[in-house]
């Protein structure tokens, strides 16, 4: 019953629909129905016509009219009807057609659509010729779509085949590498953690470098509900067909204020008519600690200890610490969707779930995802229903990561990890990092609802109107647990919060297009109403008594409810985003082009007097190979393209530039009034209001180069792009010091921070007629960022952790010097008394003192590139994906906290790297410098698969079966660097005060080494 009414779907409802449309059109053209009556002769004649019709099977094969290759996948439909069907791994079809004329329409991504009259035939092949470049490859620019040849600005589209493969959570992961000028950088190796992520670099101090992401034209928020986890993280990456980058500011400055960090646009996966496809793929990978810590083993601890002084604790074992708080992970991932339609209606189902272990005990992200996107037309196709709904649970258990790690590097490694029943072993005057993953439990559970409904409706042939209403909404809570312990002695704790952000879009825009001749015109005005709510809370319960029930399962066994130490907190913020958009199009005799773009967005994070920002963009193309000059040159493909744009940024703290005041009775806030001390009540200023606040705002000029070569098998792009951020955002000290506030916000004249460089992205193809398939392809972008004109000499960021490094940072704004830059005192080594030496930088005879740092490289790359490859024969095919960042350092905050000879003589384990100094003193201190700053360059091969296409023909299944693919992948198989630590990918966050950190390693988890396993079956 089940299978009956799903095949029949597709069938029944445009049928119903047509049924109820015809009656209203009954109602409502009464008076000229009678013109178009069929007369009854007429319809017995057609009757008895249709009874004697026979259907007829279509056969055939599709190839590569280039190549003579079969083309797996190409779809079949039998024109102006549902019926379809997909050529298998040969490139043969089988459809059934009626007697009669009938026209077969034949499609295949970056291949030139065919229609072919079937007449008398009964087996049809055809070649189809590929897109030159693919320039006929659709790319979404941002409420609506282009062509590759006809694109202005800087774009890049990677469709679902271009994919990073491997154990994937974000979306952010499956674009790693591949696009020029994007930088991705995993914050951590925990399942489901951060994902920082830069287009031609960051543009502000305070405001962070994340882009915009836009889902299926909803713009989502960045916030998270889930504290350190990633926010992207509810979006299942199989349910993704595209994703497009708008790179420059004449691409990005139709989102305005939210485009100054890049776009990126993510298209889920959509259904298309004339066949029903049911896929299934399951993946299974192991995973375990790629580069462990190279610290003393046993015997080596002993020695080390001793050579130095200190006294040798020896326990008798031989323990591993890091290896008994780590594990092989197992993580699975099933999927399972359904796709297909009629002329009128298509429709996209799935459900996910995907259960990652960590490779550090207790870690587990566990996801579960359902999406259903669907697209109905009625009114003779004039008006189309666009639904696309996304659901998702994601529940991530955290241990206390940087606790165990630290205490697994220096951890005693005499001491047995277990006792003799197997459990941890505690003692009095040592704790094992075991029991800290026992006593410790963090669990998040986020629910997200992603849903719109678009509906267009084309008024005219020329004129379309589209309304866009969304929601985004999640929800989550986060139990905190310390059990109850006594040795080690632990009270136990309960902390509870819960949060909850909701994104509500409201859009409409007309869309006009005129085809005359050699112009062609298309016109977009549009207005966008956006508001962002967003709720938390959270209380806490102290001193849980032993009980083998959890703290969160019975909060009422606390013992502790006083206010002063638990008192419950929360907050509720609303921001409103109001733009008014518009964009012009114009092509001329298919060669010249010339893009233009405006959006004003008003937002109630500003005052009255700046409360609204105009951002404009134009850009031009020219097609120089649709020249006659070009005709016989080598270039299938040749565009030179500029742009220039301006785009804003808004990320500042809610209503900070209205006024705020409170009341109390104190002295801070009062004073006698009769010479006691009775404090009257009153109420006084915290914080003055500031109208004036305006949008930062980022200019970005854009050149740049589009060619193909060899007929489109050789393609390739260069870019030079410049993008100055000014009007800079920022919390200040008042030069006034009667305030009555210690700081306020305002926009820091004159100041102004630069990315400019070159990207260049090359690609080739080749088919052999044999069935032998390689590509080869990459890209690198040379980049360099600059502040300038700041008027203070330092803006300092990135607090260090560790004993004795309180208040001390790392990261420095310093003018003439980029964003990242590591502003420290130099270490120059170890002086005759065994002391640390530091360059006397301002001649005062006392080197390492606070006025001696100076600027010791930047966190951020200058290089960043990608190569990719594949080879193909038959069903086989073998892809591999190296990226890697040159010019960056990373500090090592890890090493200056735990890594020296002050700590071994103490019977803290170590590597060799807390040796490295011979004649260093045991009573020598380790405070911030250079000495802990790493070269971060590093090249890593990201993923390599070997898949292979089954043929089902051959195996007498492609009746019931259309594809089975099998592939094994490797991914972080390995990593060419200087650098020490777990892994050089890696960006611990230490904010201060909201100024952005960057290049900082401590504690950070592990990466991961992965084998994955996976079966693809589609029906």
């Amino acid at each position: 019953m089940t299978h009956f009414y799903y095949y029949r779907f597709p069938t029944l409802a445009p049928a119903v629909g047509k049924v109820l449309l015809c009656f209203l059109l009954a109602l409502l053209l009464q008076p000229v129905q009678g013109k178009n009556r069929i007369p009854a002769s007429d319809q017995k004649a057609i009757s008895s016509h249709t009874l004697l019709q026979a259907d007829v099977t279509i056969s055939g094969r599709v190839t590569d009219a280039t190549t003579n290759e079969a083309l797996a996948g190409c779809t079949v439909v039998l024109k102006g009807t549902q019926k379809g069907a997909t050529t298998d791994a040969n490139g043969e079809y089988r459809i059934v057609v009626p007697n009669g004329p009938a026209t077969l329409v034949f499609g295949f991504i970056g291949f030139e659509s065919q229609e072919i009259s079937v007449g008398n035939q009964t087996i049809v092949n055809v070649s189809l010729k590929s897109s030159a470049a693919d320039l006929s490859q659709v790319v979404v620019i941002g409420y609506g779509t282009s062509t590759k040849k006809d694109a202005t600005g800087s774009v890049k589209s990677l469709k679902s085949t271009d994919f990073n493969r491997g154990i994937i959570n974000s979306p952010e992961q499956l674009l790693q590498g591949k696009v020029a000028g994007v930088n991705v950088t995993a914050a951590s190796g925990e399942p489901g953690g951060r994902q920082n992520i830069t287009v031609r670099g960051p543009g502000g101090v305070r405001t962070g470098s994340t882009p915009l992401f836009v889902l299926d034209g909803i713009p989502l928020d960045n916030s998270s509900t889930g504290g350190a986890t990633n926010p992207l993280n509810f979006l299942n990456p199989q349910d993704i067909e595209a994703i497009d980058v708008l790179k420059d500011a004449s691409a990005t400055a139709i989102y305005g204020a939210r485009g100054a960090n890049g776009v990126i646009l993510i298209t889920t996966k959509k259904g298309k008519a004339g066949t029903g496809t049911l896929t299934l793929s399951t993946n299974v990978g192991i995973s375990n600690i790629a580069h462990p810590l190279p610290l003393f083993s046993a015997d080596e601890y002993k020695q080390q200890v001793a050579a130095v002084g200190g006294v040798v604790d020896d326990q008798k074992a031989s323990t591993d610490w890091q290896k008994e708080i780590s594990r092989q992970a197992v993580t699975q991932d099933h999927n399972l969707s359904f796709s297909g339609g009629a002329e009128k209606l298509t429709y996209y189902g799935s459900v996910g779930v995907q259960n990652q272990q960590g490779i550090l005990k207790n870690s587990q992200l566990n996801r579960y995802t359902g999406r259903f996107n669907a697209s109905q037309k009625f009114l003779e196709d004039r008006l189309t229903l666009d639904v696309n709904l996304t659901a998702s649970q994601t529940e991530n258990t955290r241990p206390p990561i940087e606790s165990i790690i630290g205490a697994a590097l220096s951890a005693n490694p005499t001491y047995p990890a277990r006792d003799a029943t197997g459990a941890p072993a505690r003692y009095q005057a040592f704790t094992n990092p075991l029991l800290s993953l026992d006593l410790q439990k963090d669990v998040t559970t986020i629910n997200r609802v992603v849903a719109s409904v678009s509906p267009s409706f084309k008024i005219t042939k020329s004129l379309t109107y589209k309304l866009n209403l969304g929601i985004d909404n999640a929800s989550s809570t986060r139990d905190q647990q310390s059990f109850p312990s006594l040795i080690p002695q632990q009270d136990g704790r309960l902390e509870a919060t819960y949060q909850n952000n909701r994104n509500v879009l409201i859009e409409n825009y007309f869309t006009y297009t005129l085809n005359l001749d050699k112009h062609n015109l298309s016109a977009l005005a549009g207005h966008s109403f956006q508001k962002f709510s967003l709720t938390g809370r959270n209380w806490s319960i102290n001193k849980f008594p032993l009980s083998p029930i959890e703290p969160a399962n019975n909060p009422g066994l606390g013992q502790d409810l006083t206010l002063a130490n638990n008192r419950p907190g929360g907050y509720a913020t609303e921001n409103e985003l109001q733009s008014f958009f518009g964009r012009v199009n114009y092509q001329y005799n298919n060669r010249y082009l010339i893009t233009a773009t405006v959006r004003a967005d008003g937002s109630s994070k500003f005052g009255a007097n700046n409360k609204y920002g105009v951002f404009p963009s134009f850009s031009a193309g020219w097609r120089v190979s649709e020249e006659a000059f070009m005709k016989s040159g080598p270039f299938s493909d040749l565009k030179l393209r500029a742009g220039w744009g301006q785009t804003g940024n808004q990320e500042i703290p809610s209503k900070i530039t209205q006024a705020l005041f409170t009341s109390s009775i104190s002295a801070a806030t009062s004073y006698p009034l009769d010479g006691s001390t009775n404090y009257p009540a009153g109420t006084t200023y915290t914080r003055l209001a500031n109208p004036d606040i305006q949008w930062e705002l980022s200019t970005q000029t854009d050149l740049g180069l589009d060619f193909g070569l060899f007929n489109g098998a050789l393609t390739g792009t260069v870019d030079y792009f410049r993008k100055v951020s000014g009007k800079i955002l920022l919390e200040v000290i008042p030069a006034d010091p009667i305030q009555p506030a210690s700081t306020y916000w305002t926009n820091v004249p004159d100041m102004t921070i630069t990315n400019q460089g070159l990207e260049l992205d090359l690609n080739y193809r080749y088919t052999s007629t044999n069935g032998f398939r390689f590509n080869a392809g990459g890209n690198i972008t040379f980049i360099k960022n600059i502040v300038q004109n700041s008027p203070y000499s330092v803006i300092t960021s990135g607090s260090a952790t560790g004993s004795g490094l309180t208040s001390a940072t790392v990261n420095g704004y310093v003018n003439g010097q980029p964003i990242g830059t590591f502003f420290l005192r130099e270490y120059i080594g170890i002086d005759d008394k065994g002391l640390s030496k530091y360059r006397d930088v301002d001649g005062d005879g006392i080197g390492g003192s606070d006025k001696d740092r100076i600027a010791a490289g930047s966190a951020l790359p200058t290089q960043q590139y990608n190569l990719n490859f594949g080879f193909g024969y038959k069903g086989f095919d073998l892809t591999a994906n190296i990226n890697g960042v040159s010019g960056n350092k990373l500090y090592d905050n890890t090493a200056n906290a735990y890594f020296f000879k002050a700590r071994l003589v103490k019977g803290l384990n170590g590597p060799s790297e807390a040796i490295g100094e011979p004649t260093e003193s045991i009573n020598n201190s380790a405070p911030v410098s250079t000495r802990f700053l790493k070269d971060g360059a590093f090249t890593r091969l990201n993923n390599l698969t070997l898949s292979y296409n089954v043929d089902v023909q051959k195996l007498g299944i492609n009746r019931w079966v259309k594809g089975i693919r099998l592939a094994v992948t490797g991914q972080n198989l390995f990593v060419i660097t200087k650098y020490n630590g777990y892994d050089p990918e890696v960006s611990t966050d230490r904010t201060v005060n909201g100024i952005s950190s960057y290049g900082i390693d401590y504690l950070s988890y592990p990466k991961a080494r992965s084998f994955i396993a996976g079966l693809n079956l589609t029906f």
